[in-house]
């Protein structure tokens, strides 16, 4: 084929592409337009609601400076206009719901967990550094002696309060809130601001716990104190027993002459080691996770609760196991009458919601008037649940009741699966029920049943709903760092470490968290490559 024909068979072809681009798109509009202009208006309020809320979500990212969220929400729903608002794009628009569910509820969050794990983010440490020192400097307020009394009116605007009163020095008034000093304001008078609502006496009775927690900083500078009021008219100056020198980043507290400073691990702190709360969130790189490991008050609590973690999964799975394998063995005899009936039967603690069978066992196994005691056992006294090793055996029989009905019904599934030739083939060589089932049945089953087994393991590893409403991990360790008990799972630890009591630690909490991440995910890769090696083997 000679050149002049070649490069006008390429031009032929690049033409015949350009007219089928065109055609797909003259089809996808063609496609749209005939959607009709109702489709055409839902997705338009719909969007409409997104954007709405997108901006909404960004103006209050961009007023406390988090531009990166901001961007990140920006960019986001610039994707989803173009992919509703533009004709085609059809498998986009139908994995954009998902991909942004996944994005927010997964993937987010395990991100921002791993975040707050190398931070010390908790009771104490929850702000900026900005924000604690506000905080010290008013908790540790007391009335200046002989401070004036500043005639004050209550102000309100979005939901918040103000102290209209004059400058101690030029005598004009000013405005001033919990998060602004006294300053002036166009238009202001004696009386009022423009946009802003003078409350009269019923308004100040109204709000008055709101407007007697109200300090207002004199000025930028909070050494000079704060006015504070209690019948929303007169007011008088605070000031507080510790002096912030912002230069010297100290905090000095005025009645002791000792000196706390920031050393970097956010909060002032004396020489002795002393630190004042609250605090404010840094930067700690692996220090909760040396902590864990490190710190005998939580190395202790953490390796017992690990420990009693792998017990309950692995006993949890073989117990659910060997009775739900047990029971599809018999109620699989074909001469076993009315065995549907008992099938039923078997399915029904699996049908019921597992937190009220929770609650049940949780009155069976009561010291005093639980059944087992006064009925089973003749008025027996035992501590089913607050002493340490019978509360772990309550919990085994607890779960052992929740959990058989599912490995009954897939253990039933999967010896009814098997090829009936091979088992026949096994009788006629002479091999008994036992051998039949050891060698042919058991190791077929288990490699039908072990990816099951494996996600069994999984979810009683994090069984978090049986043990809160069991025991609530009770009884409790005496003597540890943190917030666990003797029947605490990793899971239930966490949730206390983060959510219960006074100190809440959520950076330790997050460490913990990807501690049980890690352990999980090598535990199914192992289980999952033990699975293929009997598939390999069958």
């Amino acid at each position: 084929m000679t050149g002049p024909a070649v490069q006008e068979k390429t031009a032929v072809s690049a033409e015949e592409k350009v007219r089928s681009r065109r055609q797909r798109r003259a089809a996808a509009y063609a496609e749209a337009a005939s959607a009709g202009w109702k489709v055409w208006a839902i997705k338009i309020v719909a969007l409409g609601v997104i954007d709405a809320l997108a901006l909404s979500a960004v103006i209050a990212l961009a007023a406390s400076a988090q531009w990166t969220p901001a961007v990140l929400v920006v960019a986001g729903v610039i994707a989803i206009n173009v992919v509703y608002l533009v004709p085609g794009l059809l498998p986009a628009k139908y994995l954009t719901p998902g991909l942004v569910f996944l994005l927010i509820f997964q993937i987010f969050v395990v991100l921002y967990s791993g975040y707050v794990a190398f931070t010390n983010y908790g009771s104490g440490h929850n702000s900026t550094k900005d924000d604690a020192v506000q905080a010290l400097l008013l908790q540790s307020q007391t009335r200046v002696a002989d401070s004036p009394t500043f005639s004050v009116k209550v102000l309100e605007k979005d939901g918040k309060f103000f102290f209209l009163t004059t400058a101690p020095d030029s005598r004009e008034p000013v405005i001033g809130g919990a998060d602004r000093p006294l300053s002036a304001e166009p238009g202001i008078t004696a009386d009022g601001a423009p946009g802003f609502t003078t409350l009269d006496f019923a308004g100040v009775i109204a709000h008055q716990d709101e407007i007697a927690a109200l300090s207002v900083p004199l000025s930028h500078d909070l050494n000079e104190g704060y006015l504070k009021t209690t019948d929303g008219s007169k007011a008088y100056l605070f000031t507080s027993s510790l002096k912030w020198d912002p230069k010297a980043d100290t905090m000095t507290d005025a009645k002791t002459g000792v000196v706390y400073r920031d050393t970097g691990h956010g909060a002032f702190t004396a020489a002795d080691g002393k630190a004042l709360l609250p605090g404010w969130q840094v930067w700690v790189g692996g220090e909760n996770f040396v902590r864990a490991f490190s710190d005998q008050s939580i190395r202790g609590p953490f390796f017992a609760v690990l420990l009693w973690t792998f017990a309950f999964a692995i006993l949890s799975v073989a117990t659910t196991f060997i009775l739900g394998l047990f029971l599809a063995i018999v109620f699989n005899d074909p001469r076993m009458r009315s065995r549907k009936y008992y099938r039923v039967v078997m399915i029904l603690p699996y049908a019921f919601p597992a937190f009220l069978s929770a609650l049940v066992w949780a009155g069976l196994f009561n010291k005093d008037f639980g059944f087992i005691n006064q009925v089973v056992l003749g008025g027996a006294s035992i501590p089913w649940l607050t002493d340490p090793w019978l509360a772990k055996g309550a919990i085994l029989i607890a779960n052992l009741w929740l959990g058989f009905p599912y490995m009954f019904l897939v253990t039933t599934g999967a010896l009814q699966s098997l090829p009936d030739d091979v088992v026949e083939a096994a009788r006629v060589d002479g091999a008994g029920v036992w051998q039949t089932f050891r060698l042919i049945k058991f190791p077929l089953l288990l490699v039908a049943v072990a990816p099951l087994l494996i996600a069994s393991f999984a979810f009683n590893f994090n069984n978090f709903g049986l043990i809160y409403l069991l025991t609530n991990g009770g009884p409790q360790f005496t003597g540890a760092g943190i917030n666990v008990g003797s029947t605490d799972l990793l899971i239930s630890m966490v949730y206390k470490v983060a959510f219960v009591g006074s100190e809440r630690d959520y950076g330790l909490a997050s460490a913990f968290s990807i501690i049980i991440f890690v352990l999980v995910a090598v535990i199914s890769l192992i289980g999952f490559r033990q699975t293929k090696v009997l598939e390999d083997l069958n």
